[in-house]
């Protein structure tokens, strides 16, 4: 079992300079995988992205959303870009030298699932082998979304550090902003992040159930 994230980014022509998204957004690829075998990108703002931990993807979608979120024109502090996902979690038939060449039920689902993401009038979406496990997941993606899509730049750059940092005290991730505690604590009310590791955390242990 594997899964895979495709995605595209929403309004991505708004940003004139569009080094200043992809730049991050390819680093951030490279962490996880190797390219073009395990991530991709294409037609200048879509990509596909494998994760060998199906577990791992929620978490790993929610950080591309955060670093997307967090790109915004010097005077604002509201983002003018988004990105839609979709997470398809599966077997893997075939590993072709390129990622958008491999074959399976996961890029399968992560696919047909994408194509309902207009349709469904959300950003983020999961399709799985349990159809029971996707209702419940995306009925709670969809509530977070509420949230989510609107987070400021400030909420976004909150959320890539926990995330990233999951056993760093407000103290140290005040220190990493360049910010006070008590300002981490206004930030991580407002970005809704205990309700966001919630659901992560529901997400993998959901998942690993099924996977035994």
């Amino acid at each position: 079992m594997i899964a895979v994230i495709k995605g595209d980014i929403v309004s991505s022509r708004k940003i004139e300079n569009p080094e200043k998204w992809l730049l991050p957004l390819k680093d951030l690829f490279n962490e996880w995988g190797r390219s073009p075998a395990q991530w991709e990108l294409v037609w200048g703002d879509s990509f596909q992205l494998e994760i060998d931990r199906p577990e791992d993807a929620l978490n790993k979608a929610l950080l591309v959303k955060s670093l997307i979120k967090k790109i915004a024109p010097e005077t604002s502090n509201k983002s003018l870009i988004d990105v839609r996902m979709t997470i398809g979690i599966g077997g893997k038939n075939y590993s072709g030298e390129r990622i958008s060449e491999s074959n399976g039920e996961a890029f399968i689902n992560a696919g047909e699932k994408f194509n309902e993401l207009e349709k469904e009038k959300t950003n983020l979406l999961i399709k799985s082998p349990w159809p029971d496990f996707d209702a419940e997941m995306n009925l709670f993606i969809k509530l977070a979304s509420v949230f989510m899509d609107n987070w400021s730049v400030a909420s976004a750059e909150l959320v890539e550090v926990v995330l990233k940092y999951p056993d760093y005290t407000q103290n140290e991730i005040g220190n990493r902003l360049g910010i006070k505690q008590n300002s981490v604590s206004g930030r991580w009310k407002r970005a809704n992040i205990d309700e966001i590791l919630s659901m992560e955390q529901m997400y993998q242990n959901k998942l690993k159930k099924l996977l035994l």
